[in-house]
């Protein structure tokens, strides 16, 4: 199945919330706010098939740290699994990224999520933690660093 991959649209938000719970098979839409694609759409992509939205990437260039992008939120859609969709996905925003001058890529997970941390190692990802307290007291998380 043939999939186009374009920039996403504050209007993609919608059509992306509406999904990501079946697709993770748990409630996780409260990890990915409306302001993420109203305000970073420019550097998120959405993945189309025949079927409709079959992957999506949030991230941005990071306005603190004038030499990283940071990967927020990544989804395949279960029937676009195993297609190396996600690999494609990462491989554009490592080019966007680079092409405005940053030089690594970051991102962070849960140290229970093993495919996740499976994924970013296989994408060459330095992997720290889990990092204790990362986002708050009981809340660690792993870290994923990848040079450009």
């Amino acid at each position: 199945m043939e999939t186009r991959v374009r920039q996403a649209e504050p209007g993609d938000y919608d059509q992306i919330i509406g999904v990501v719970d079946g697709w993770w098979g748990r409630p996780i839409a409260s990890v990915l706010p409306r302001l993420f694609l109203d305000h970073f759409h420019r550097t998120s992509l959405v993945a189309e098939d025949a079927e409709g939205t079959a992957g999506f990437l949030v991230g941005f260039l990071s306005p603190s740290e004038p030499a990283h992008a940071y990967i927020h939120f990544v989804g395949v859609a279960p029937r676009a699994r195993g297609r190396g969709l996600a690999r494609d996905l990462y491989r554009r925003f490592f080019d966007l990224a680079a092409s405005d001058g940053r030089t690594a890529v970051r991102a962070i997970t849960s140290p229970q999520n093993e495919g996740s941390i499976a994924f970013h190692t296989a994408m060459g990802f330095t992997v720290t933690g889990p990092v204790a307290g990362y986002d708050g007291p009981g809340v660690d998380r792993m870290v994923f660093e990848r040079a450009l």
